[in-house]
């Protein structure tokens, strides 16, 4: 089994994160894994002689406490939450990088032809160029059964 002893999970607040939370919860859990929740607040953009605040550009503080609300339905696992300001997918890299990340677990909203050639893919950019494997989520996962399946053992008979 692959051992897996941190996972990142960068969160941009989208339902596609959410999304991928989930999952890196339930694989957290499993897998008796740390689990960093990382947001990326994207550097402002430089226009001329002055800089542009960009709508997501929201104080330090104001993003740790949306981020202490994301909490793990299991109180077992071991969460640890950062905020940093930078290029996103150079940021959630060496996040990995720093924490010594077995697996990144995150959305991708999907974005396809003229709009993904305008804003880039971030999650692309991160698969592409992590060391370590990158699962990207873009919908909301199916949740198990209440009861679990029932097992059925074949019995194979030999020809002799």
């Amino acid at each position: 089994m692959l051992p897996i002893r941190t996972i990142l999970h960068p969160t941009d607040f989208s339902d596609n994160s959410g999304y991928a939370f989930q999952l890196a919860c339930a694989l957290a859990r499993d897998y008796g894994a740390k689990l960093v929740v990382l947001h990326v607040n994207p550097t402002p953009v430089l226009f001329g002689d002055s800089m542009s605040a960009l709508p997501q550009d929201v104080p330090r503080d104001e993003l740790l406490e949306m981020l202490n609300k994301i909490k793990p339905d299991d109180p077992v696992i071991a969460i640890e939450r950062l905020v940093v300001v930078g290029e996103p997918a150079d940021e959630i890299r060496h996040a990995a990088g720093a924490r010594h990340a077995d697996l990144i677990v995150m959305g991708t909203h999907g974005r396809g032809g003229l709009s993904r050639l305008m804003m880039g893919s971030v999650a692309e950019n991160v698969s592409r160029n992590a060391d370590c494997p990158v699962l990207t989520v873009r919908t909301k996962l199916a949740v198990a059964r209440e009861e679990p399946a029932k097992i059925v053992q074949m019995e194979t008979a030999t020809v002799g």
